[in-house]
Formats: C-alpha cells, sequence, structure tokens
C-alpha cells in the first residue's frame, strides 16, 4: 500500500525565513539547502517544496501540489479558487497584515486615487490595482514591475503600488503613502480535491492548528510564582492575563502556585510589582505554541 503524502508550499523569498521559523516553533525542522527547492522536514508524511508566494495560490489550485502559504493578496491576484485551511497572521517582519499601498514622489502633486486619471502605474499587483481603479473610476495604465518597483518613479512611472509593513523603505526612497489599497494576512490554503481527502484534511488540520498556536506564542511568555493565600487577591489583580491564571495549591497549605501567560514586553515592569506583592519564587519560561 503506497504511503500517504501531503504536497506542501513553502513561500519562497521574503516570507521564506519567518515561515520556516514558524514552523520551528511549531515542532517541525525545516532545512532549507543550497540552491535547492526541495527542503528537508523531519515528517516523513510531508513533502515539501519552495514556490514563490506570488505563484503559491495557482499551483496549489492546479493540484500540483496539495497545500501551501502564501499571502491573501496573491490568492486575490490571481482569482485562485483554493480552500482557505487558517489564516496565519504574520509577516517578513511583524505579526500584522501587510498593506498595499499607493505611493508617489514627495514632491508629487498626486493626493490621492483621482488624481491618477491618464497617469502611470507601477506594481506587481496588476488585477488587483486595475479593479481597485476600476471601481473607484478612475481610468490609468498600470505596468507590471519586476522588482525594484520604489525607484520606478525617477524612470517616468506617477505613482507605485507597493507592499509595506512599516512604510520605512517607502520614505527612505523619497515616496510618501497617499492610499492604502488592501491589507492582507498570510493564509494556510489547500486544494479543494486535496482538502476533500479525510487523510490530507486531517494532516492538513493539524498543521494548521500547530502554525497557529506557533504565531499565537509569539512574543508572549509564561510566568510561574509561588503566593501565600492571603497575597492572592493583590497578585491576581497585578497580573494581565490572556485567560485567568491558573492557581494550584501546594504542599504547604498556605501557599499556592499561579501560572499564567503575559507579553513579553510587560516582564520587567510586572516581575518587580510581583515581588512587592508577596510573589517567591517567580520563574519566566519561553513558549512555543499557544493552543486556545
Amino acid at each position: 500500500m503506497a504511503k500517504n503524502i501531503l504536497k506542501l508550499g513553502i513561500p519562497k523569498g521574503s516570507l521564506q525565513e519567518s515561515t520556516i521559523r514558524i514552523f520551528g516553533k511549531a515542532g517541525y525542522r525545516v532545512r532549507v539547502r543550497d540552491r535547492s527547492y526541495f527542503p528537508s522536514i523531519d515528517d516523513n508524511e510531508i513533502e515539501p517544496v519552495l514556490f514563490r508566494a506570488q505563484e503559491m495560490s495557482r499551483y496549489v489550485e492546479d493540484g500540483i501540489i496539495d497545500c501551501g502559504i502564501t499571502g491573501n493578496d496573491w490568492i486575490e491576484e490571481n482569482a485562485s479558487d483554493v480552500e482557505k485551511v487558517a489564516e496565519l497572521v504574520y509577516a517578513k517582519q511583524s505579526l500584522q497584515p501587510v498593506r498595499w499601498v499607493l505611493a508617489v514622489p514627495e514632491s508629487s502633486n498626486i493626493k490621492g486615487v483621482k488624481d491618477l486619471e491618464g497617469k502611470k502605474i507601477a506594481t506587481e499587483l496588476v488585477n488587483v490595482t486595475n479593479k481597485y481603479l476600476k471601481d473607484k473610476g478612475v481610468k490609468a495604465s498600470v505596468e507590471f514591475s519586476w522588482g525594484a518597483t520604489e525607484v520606478k518613479t525617477k524612470m517616468g512611472i506617477d505613482a507605485i503600488v507597493e507592499i509595506t509593513e512599516t512604510g520605512s523603505s517607502l520614505r527612505a526612497n523619497g515616496l510618501k503613502i497617499v492610499e492604502t489599497l488592501c491589507e492582507s494576512t498570510t493564509q494556510f490554503i489547500a486544494n479543494k480535491a486535496a482538502y476533500a481527502d479525510s487523510w490530507k484534511k486531517e494532516k492538513m488540520d493539524k498543521i494548521a492548528l500547530l502554525l497557529g498556536g506557533a504565531i499565537q506564542a509569539e512574543g508572549k511568555v509564561g510566568l510561574k510564582m509561588n503566593v501565600k493565600k492571603e497575597d492572592i487577591e493583590k497578585i491576581l489583580a497585578t497580573l494581565p492575563a490572556i485567560k485567568k491564571p491558573t492557581i494550584a495549591p501546594l504542599s504547604d497549605d498556605e501557599w499556592v502556585d499561579i501560572d499564567t501567560i503575559i507579553d513579553e514586553e510587560d516582564v520587567k515592569q510586572l516581575i518587580p510589582e510581583l515581588k512587592n506583592a508577596g510573589a517567591q519564587g517567580i520563574i519566566e519560561y519561553p513558549l512555543n505554541k499557544v493552543i486556545y
């Protein structure tokens, strides 16, 4: 009997490093060899392959691979008919959606999309941009950009539509944002026929669950501490917990153990406050996954 195999697309390029890191936190060790499009993974039921995020949804729709990770922007751009298994909110630099924005030179008189009538626009996201212009009743020339889109305004292009997380690259290139066309999040997508297969669906749902748990754990840590029963209320009032903290009895009837999850950025302020409120034996520990 042939072994079940799930063909998984991992985005090559800007999302590659962050995706492999999230897979690692989810419990999957992915290794990419130099000049190879076929990474290794410590799960013999998965065959990973690297594809550009821009192309991923087409390969998934066509059944070349069973599932993959890409942005919702490229699903829309390719008008791909795929199953969206899970939304995974992470990007190259942050855990926020990315934006596709209309940007022009700082010296430009273009203040908004209506000023683009008869102008030239460069972007990778051609179809989405054309639809946006049509919805706004604006006729402009949209050309595909093969990269280095930020510099196109120095070569006779009036505006660009470009992806950004922080806007810093645009500002560094003397550009200003005048409108946001859309926001996009990372999606775990599946071929519809593959997702109808019970074994593949179960495998994909498991991967999506673990990836989601890894993302939920980003920027968070666990805190454990011993607390006298008489100090419990003071401690609970201090803790900004995701859910109600776990309180467990200790061998000494006068003490309890309190366990909770907090944002890592709050730790430096919170630990001294907990100590002053009576907590002892405070332990901070890293989290790989948080599953609700």
